[in-house]
C-alpha cells in the first residue's frame, strides 16, 4: 500500500553510546516503537533477513541469559557531530535527493572504505571521494531509476572514487 502524501518519511540519526536502540520509528501519534537489544548488530540484522519469523539464536551469552534493562540502568542520546562525521551530510543530500544518488553515496561508501583500509589515502580522504563522487553524479542523476540504471551507476561510482582517489594521492589509477 502507498503512502499517502502526508506522511512524513524521514531517517533522523541519534548517537546512542550504549548501542541498545537499534532503531526506532516515530508513528504518526508521536509515539516511538523501537527495537532494543545486546549491543551486538547480529540481531538486528538476523531479524531483517528472518521477518516476520524470530529465530532462536545462541550470541555466546548463553541461551538462557535475559536482556535485562534493569542492569543496564540508563540510556542516553545526542545529536552527531557533523563535522567529526563529516559523512552524515553527504547521506542526508543523497536522501533527499533520492534516485540514483543514494546508490552512488553507497558504492562510493563501499569503495572509500575499502581504499581507505588498503592505505590509499587517510580517513579524511573519504568523504572528500565520496562528495566528489556525489558531484560528478549530478550531471547523470536519474530520479526514477531501473535496475540497470541502479547497476551502472554503482560500477561507476567505484571506478570515480579509485580516481579521485588516486587524485588525493597523486598517484596511478588501479581500475
Amino acid at each position: 500500500m502507498p503512502l499517502s502524501n502526508n506522511v512524513h518519511r524521514w531517517v533522523e540519526i541519534v548517537v546512542h553510546p550504549q548501542s541498545i536502540v537499534h532503531s526506532a520509528v516515530e508513528t504518526s501519534d508521536t509515539s516511538v516503537i523501537a527495537q532494543l537489544g545486546w549491543p551486538d548488530m547480529r540481531l538486528p540484522i538476523l531479524y531483517s533477513m528472518s521477518w516476520p519469523h524470530r529465530l532462536k539464536v545462541d550470541y555466546g551469552r548463553g541461551i538462557d541469559e535475559k536482556f535485562d534493562l534493569v542492569k543496564l540502568g540508563s540510556m542516553s542520546f545526542k545529536a552527531p557531530d557533523v563535522v567529526k562525521y563529516p559523512c552524515i551530510p553527504l547521506a542526508y543530500e543523497a536522501g533527499r535527493q533520492g534516485g540514483t544518488m543514494t546508490c552512488a553515496l553507497n558504492a562510493a561508501n563501499e569503495m572509500a572504505n575499502e581504499l581507505f583500509r588498503d592505505g590509499r589515502f587517510d580517513f579524511f580522504g573519504i568523504p572528500k571521494v565520496i562528495e566528489q563522487t556525489m558531484s560528478a553524479h549530478q550531471k547523470d542523476f536519474k530520479s526514477d531509476p531501473t535496475l540497470e540504471d541502479i547497476i551502472a551507476v554503482d560500477a561507476w561510482a567505484r571506478d570515480h572514487v579509485k580516481l579521485e582517489a588516486a587524485r588525493l594521492a597523486n598517484a596511478p589509477v588501479l581500475l
